[in-house]
């Protein structure tokens, strides 16, 4: 017993003392001593863009308030699109894209990795502007001509995803290179089949987990948030064009307690029925099994969903079903259900 009670005795000095007591100073807390630096000076005869800070910290938003209310919110609900496929194909009239669960910054090393296993060199990486372009390739079945691809990185509208655009340019062989990319496609099949290409690749690997820290903000800001001004109701930005957008917010207005009742493209109004659904989860077991069933409920119209272009964005604002403004926490609630559930 009093070898045991000498070990313990033992232990507990070290455990009190630590380093310190063998001699060695304990440095853990040394970082509060840490002086702060002058920013590094780059020469005027060099290029400062390949330097920058590795940990930027983001600005706030001059045009968002903050909440001041004393009146802790109920948790949001979970958004349906993060139970979905991670990675899937799709399309608006000519436009072609893959969507995909994870953040540009996940995303980045995955393509790099996936175009150079594939035996596709890169002539231009960009990660800040989410861009990377193939050097020209030779197809076998197309001696006459060459073709290059650019990849184009950036979020998606939906919560933390990323979305992978490609453009095909090709020029006869015998022609010198050019540097002007175009708007659209040369060759719609050969787009298509390296998006299909891609997209199968990244479906291999979902599980992939490298980051890359050099492209936070690869492919710029996101395309859509919420805006909580200081003098005006709430509402949703989105960098889009007016028919991306409206089929977002449609394809929203369907999930997430939303029911869409009625809409009008020409005027951009959608009709909704929203019914909380953590009140339903909240009913009583009783409730829910003697009470009556809503499965023939006729929903009515409570809320009006309005779209409209605002010089290069697009605003999705949310009234009552008269058109007048909501309480700023219930606008805010829905406004954040709703963007949740955009895609």
């Amino acid at each position: 017993m009093k070898i045991i009670s000498f070990g313990l005795s033992i232990c507990l000095i070290l455990s009190t003392s630590g380093c310190g007591w063998l001699g060695i100073r304990d440095r853990s807390n040394d970082y509060n001593l840490a002086n702060e630096t002058e920013p590094t000076v780059i020469p005027e005869q060099m290029n400062p863009a390949s330097l920058g800070q590795l940990y930027p910290i983001p600005s706030i938003a001059t045009d968002n308030i903050s909440d001041n209310s004393s009146e802790v919110p109920r948790p949001q609900p979970i958004s349906v699109n993060t139970f979905e496929q991670l990675v899937k194909m799709q399309r608006i009239d000519d436009q072609r894209w893959i969507l995909v669960n994870s953040s540009p910054s996940e995303l980045w090393p995955r393509i790099r990795n996936v175009l150079n296993r594939s035996g596709i060199p890169s002539a231009r990486a960009e990660g800040s502007a989410g861009i990377i372009e193939s050097i020209w390739l030779s197809y076998k079945s197309d001696e006459d001509n060459q073709h290059r691809f650019r990849f184009v990185i950036a979020p998606g509208v939906q919560v933390n995803s990323t979305e992978i655009s490609v453009i095909h340019q090709q020029k006869n062989t015998a022609d010198k290179d050019t540097s002007d990319w175009p708007d659209q496609s040369h060759n719609g099949s050969k787009e298509q089949d390296m998006l299909s290409f891609i997209a199968n690749e990244l479906a291999l690997e979902p599980n992939y987990a490298s980051v890359s820290l050099l492209a936070q903000k690869i492919g710029g800001d996101n395309k859509v948030e919420v805006i909580n001004p200081e003098v005006a109701d709430p509402f949703i930005r989105v960098k889009l064009t007016f028919d991306r957008s409206w089929a977002s917010v449609n394809y929203s207005v369907s999930r997430g307690g939303f029911t869409l009742i009625d809409q009008d493209l020409d005027q951009g109004l959608l009709l909704v029925n929203y019914t909380d659904q953590l009140d339903e989860q909240d009913q009583g077991f009783f409730d829910r099994w003697f009470g009556q069933s809503t499965d023939n409920e006729i929903l009515e119209v409570n809320y009006r969903i309005l779209v409209k272009q605002v010089g290069d964005n697009i605003e999705v604002r949310l009234v009552s079903s008269e058109g007048e403004s909501l309480d700023r926490g219930v606008s805010l609630k829905l406004l954040n259900i709703l963007r949740g559930n955009m895609s």
